[in-house]
């Protein structure tokens, strides 16, 4: 048993400066690599999550103005129905005031045409008592004229 002590005290004692070389690498690996590489790591991090958040904000302000588009092309959209409605109205005001302008004439025209009849059938009126008078004489004068004096 003393020698397995004995053997066992050697392997700890030449342990010892496998202990420290292992101690001091890494205490040496988290000063040199592991501090910086978190440092960076950190820093990338922070970078990505401000790009993610330039990103959000850069979409957010596209999709602001997309909608600003969009309720402009509404506008306009409006604006143009209401131009082509003012001008179907104009159009309709144009064609309800030659329609009236035409009825105006026609009446007008029927008018003139009416009193054109009244003024001839007054002429008739005034003319027919002579003709019939002249036209009476020249049936009793064919009918009481001889039977061959007329050829």
């Amino acid at each position: 048993m003393d020698e397995t002590l004995r053997q066992l005290g050697e392997l700890l004692l030449g342990s010892v400066p496998t202990v420290i070389l292992l101690t001091l690498l890494y205490v040496l690996y988290t000063v040199i690599v592991h501090k910086p590489l978190q440092r960076v790591l950190a820093e990338r991090r922070s970078k990505t999550e401000g790009a993610v958040e330039k990103s959000r904000a850069d979409i957010a302000a596209a999709e602001a103005r997309t909608a600003e588009y969009e309720q402009r092309l509404r506008e306009a959209r409006a604006a143009v129905f209401r131009a082509q409605e003012a001008r179907r109205q104009a159009v309709l005001q144009a064609r309800a005031n030659a329609l009236n302008e035409a009825r105006t004439k026609a009446q007008a025209q029927v008018q003139a045409a009416k009193q054109a009849i009244e003024q001839d059938r007054s002429a008739a009126e005034k003319n027919l008592p002579a003709a019939a008078q002249a036209l009476a004489q020249e049936i009793m004068r064919r009918v009481l004229q001889p039977a061959g004096a007329g050829r």
